[in-house]
């Protein structure tokens, strides 16, 4: 494979995360006309178009969107890296387990923000698995999700977001849909289901689709796999509305309707019992808080 464009994949995570090729030039310290050269390069690069300039802003097309994704995320492991790495050796060190799609759509994008106000404070982020036991003695915070609280001893336990999900679609896709014949016409787009296709089960019936609900459609094992094939515009998927806030907003997914599944089910915050409010958990608990307001 060619050596990767590492300075045009820093500049096209930045115009993608600003939505502007005129921000991304703020941001990078750099000329309009360099940041609009190293999306070229990285387009001929890749042989393939990652920006629809129709617009007055450059809109991201929903294929290139994995990359944008997949840069972030590891921009920001990069600086938690080196932020550890310059941390003194008496910083206090904090370990978050969050589950994959809380990590990379809500944490990961965030984490940054934390770091700047705490720079004492080093950060190790793992994930939390269903199959994995969470050892408590090893890690300080988690992210989990339930459909009950979870209940242990010695720990605090406080919702985090709700689980309420809805169905969604790429823009593209939506303009296949009539909203006035669903949820067939939801059927016919296809759709994507996670991790199994109870989800999809459950809604359709809410939504009084007769015959049977079919459970024809991909599946996904991972939360993260599923808004990509949804962001592609590949189907229809059933989506926590607190994970894809941004992309509702930013327009790369549509709501196809208000009936929701998941009304009793919460993402958690988990986190060891301390007296002591200036702890590093007790801090990152504050700013998840404050960063929720």
């Amino acid at each position: 494979m060619k050596q990767l464009p590492l300075n045009a994949l820093r500049v096209f995570e930045s115009v993608a995360r600003c939505g502007s090729f005129k921000q991304a030039a703020e941001e990078l310290s750099v000329s309009q006309s360099a940041v609009s050269h190293q999306i070229k390069h990285l387009e001929n690069w890749l042989n393939k178009p990652l920006f629809d300039r129709t617009g007055s802003r450059p809109a991201l097309l929903p294929e290139a969107r994995l990359l944008s994704d997949t840069i972030h995320r590891s921009l920001s492991n990069i600086d938690i890296a080196c932020a550890t790495l310059c941390a003194p050796n008496n910083a206090r060190s904090l370990v978050i387990a969050a589950v994959p799609s809380v990590a990379v759509c809500w944490l990961i994008p965030r984490l940054t923000d934390f770091n700047f106000l705490h720079p004492d404070i080093a950060t190790r982020i793992v994930y939390n698995l269903e199959d994995r036991q969470m050892d408590f003695n090893k890690i300080d915070l988690a992210f989990t999700f339930s459909n009950v609280p979870p209940t242990m001893p010695d720990h605090d336990v406080k919702v985090f977001q709700t689980g309420i999900s809805v169905p969604v679609c790429s823009p593209q896709l939506r303009n296949a849909i009539d909203q006035s014949k669903l949820p067939e016409t939801i059927v016919a787009a296809g759709l994507l289901h996670d991790s199994n296709v109870d989800g999809w089960a459950d809604w359709l019936i809410r939504a009084g689709y007769q015959p049977s609900p079919p459970t024809s459609g991909p599946v996904y094992e991972d939360f993260n796999l599923l808004r990509t094939a949804t962001l592609a515009g590949q189907g229809v998927a059933l989506c926590p509305l607190a994970l894809i806030a941004n992309d509702l907003e930013s327009g790369q997914l549509v709501q196809l309707s208000s009936i929701a599944i998941n009304e009793d089910s919460n993402y958690y915050l988990i986190k060891r019992r301390t007296k002591d409010i200036d702890s590093a958990s007790e801090q990152f608990s504050t700013w998840v808080s404050n960063t929720l307001k």
